[in-house]
C-alpha cells in the first residue's frame, strides 16, 4: 500500500512538471492574447488652471515587461493606449517646465481603464535645472502661469510672481511680457479712463477740450504708459540684467511685509537672484518723464522739474502697488500659484 501511494504521488508530480514545461514553451504574448483580452488605457492631462496640457509626454510601462509605450497629448489634452495586456502598470507624464507626475494602476483583462485627470505642477527652478531642463523653459512655463493672473479675472496682474525662487527671464521674455501688457485691452481702457479724468480736471490745458483735446490727452497718456512699460520693464532690465517682477512675500510680520512692499520700488532681484538697487525702474521712470516733454503742449512742459516730479510719482505708485499686492490683490487674483517665501 505504501508503495502504491508513493507511485501515485510520483505520477501526479510528473504530470504537473510536464504541464509546467509545456507552459514555458508558449510565448507570453501568445498566452495572454490567446486567453485574456487586451485592455485600453486613456486619460486627460491638465495644467493647474484646469486647462488642457497640449504636447505633454505620457509613457506607459508595464511592471516586469518591456518595451514601454509613449503618447503625446493632443489639442484636447488626452492620451490613450490600446492593446494593453492586463496587469500592473506605471504611467509617467512629463512636460517642459513641469514636475513629472506618476500614476500606477492595475488593468484587468479586457478593461477600459479611465485614468483620473493628471494635473501638472510648475516645477521649482532649481529642481528643473538639476534634472537638465533648460532654465529658459522653466521661465517660459512660469510666465504662462503669470499671464493667467487677472485681478477680479479682468485686470492684468502679469508682473507678479507668487513663486519666490522663479527662474530669471531672458531679454526676449522680458520684451514679450511687456508687449503682453501693452496690447492688453484693459490697458487701453485704463488709458482712456485716465485721459478722461485729466480732461475733466483740465490737466494739460494746452490740449484744450472737446473730442480733439481728449484725443491728444489719450495719446499722451498712452505714450507715457508705453514708455514706462518698455523702458522700465524690458529695455533697462535687459541691459542691467534685472528682474522687472514683484515677488510676493506673503510671510512674516505685517510690519516686515509693509517695509518689503515699500522697498520694492527701489529694490529688485537681479537675474542672478540677488537683491540690488532697482536702477531699471528708476531710470525707466526718469526716461518716460523726459520723453513726455517731447509731445506735451509747450505751455505744459516744465523741463527737469516735471521729469523728476513724474518719476517720484511713479516710484510712489510702485510702493503703493506693492502694499496692495501683499495684502489685497492676491485674494482677488484667480489662477495664481503661491509658494510662500522662506521667512
Amino acid at each position: 500500500m505504501h508503495r502504491i501511494i508513493q507511485k501515485s504521488v510520483l505520477g501526479a508530480a510528473l504530470v504537473v512538471l510536464g504541464m509546467w514545461a509545456n507552459a514555458q514553451t508558449v510565448p507570453p504574448e501568445n498566452k495572454i492574447t490567446g486567453e485574456q483580452p487586451l485592455g485600453f488605457i486613456s486619460g486627460t492631462i491638465l495644467d493647474q488652471t484646469g486647462a488642457v496640457a497640449i504636447g505633454a509626454h505620457a509613457r506607459l510601462t508595464r511592471i516586469g515587461q518591456s518595451p514601454s509605450q509613449e503618447f503625446v497629448s493632443g489639442d484636447n489634452g488626452q492620451f490613450s493606449f490600446s492593446d494593453v495586456p492586463p496587469g500592473a502598470f506605471h504611467l509617467t507624464v512629463t512636460a517642459p517646465g513641469f514636475t513629472s507626475q506618476v500614476f500606477s494602476g492595475e488593468l484587468s483583462s479586457g478593461q477600459v481603464y479611465l485614468v483620473p485627470p493628471i494635473v501638472l505642477a510648475i516645477a521649482r527652478a532649481e529642481t528643473e535645472v538639476n534634472v537638465g531642463v533648460p532654465t529658459v523653459e522653466v521661465a517660459e512655463a512660469q510666465i504662462k502661469q503669470q499671464e493667467k493672473q487677472r485681478v477680479l479675472a479682468i485686470i492684468p496682474n502679469f508682473y507678479v510672481s507668487y513663486v519666490p525662487d522663479a527662474a530669471p527671464l531672458n531679454a526676449k521674455q522680458k520684451f514679450e511680457l511687456a508687449w503682453k501688457v501693452a496690447v492688453d485691452p484693459v490697458t487701453s481702457l485704463g488709458v482712456g479712463a485716465v485721459a478722461g479724468f485729466e480732461q475733466a480736471g483740465d490737466a494739460l490745458g494746452g490740449y484744450g477740450q472737446g473730442a480733439k483735446g481728449y484725443g491728444k490727452r489719450y495719446g499722451a497718456v498712452h505714450g507715457n504708459a508705453l514708455a514706462a512699460i518698455f523702458i522700465g520693464n524690458a529695455i533697462m532690465p535687459s541691459l542691467l540684467k534685472q528682474d522687472p517682477r514683484y515677488f510676493y512675500k506673503g510671510t512674516g510680520t505685517t510690519r516686515s511685509r509693509i517695509l518689503y512692499a515699500l522697498a520694492s520700488s527701489v529694490i529688485c532681484k537681479g537675474d542672478n537672484k540677488r537683491w540690488q538697487p532697482n536702477y531699471s525702474s528708476i531710470i525707466g521712470s526718469l526716461a518716460a518723464g523726459g520723453i513726455s516733454n517731447l509731445y506735451y503742449a509747450p505751455g505744459d512742459r516744465n523741463g527737469a522739474g516735471l521729469v523728476f516730479q513724474n518719476a517720484l510719482i511713479r516710484i510712489g505708485e510702485d510702493s503703493l502697488g506693492g502694499i496692495l499686492q501683499e495684502f489685497v490683490v492676491r485674494r482677488l487674483t484667480p489662477h495664481h500659484r503661491h509658494e510662500p517665501a522662506q521667512p
